[in-house]
């Protein structure tokens, strides 16, 4: 997904009429806007994960997790380094738009 949304953004660079768009600008904000969405789920995901696992090491919690058979929850973590890093766009050297693909 980041590889087309790259290219995506690599073609509008080459166009600058299709930067300007309307529809354009609006895909672009609302891509802005997942990504803020999903980063602020992650967040909270690991907020409720760490609170979880504080009450699971305090008493009287440890107690009753230690009889029902509860286990700390993992953080959510990217492995992979591309997949933090931001899309990469293309140069417009590099762009072939009739092709649709990189050179």
């Amino acid at each position: 997904m980041q590889d087309a949304l790259g290219r995506l953004f690599a073609v509008a660079e080459a166009y600058p009429a299709l930067k300007a768009d309307a529809n354009f600008r609006q895909l672009q904000t609302e891509l802005e806007q997942i990504e803020n969405q999903v980063q602020l789920a992650r967040r909270y995901y690991n907020g409720v994960a760490r609170k979880m696992n504080t009450r699971l090491q305090s008493f009287p919690g440890n107690l009753v997790a230690a009889r029902f058979g509860f286990t700390a929850a993992s953080y959510f973590e990217l492995g992979d380094e591309a997949a933090r890093a931001a899309p990469r766009l293309l140069s417009a050297e590099r762009w072939s738009p009739s092709e649709s693909r990189c050179r």
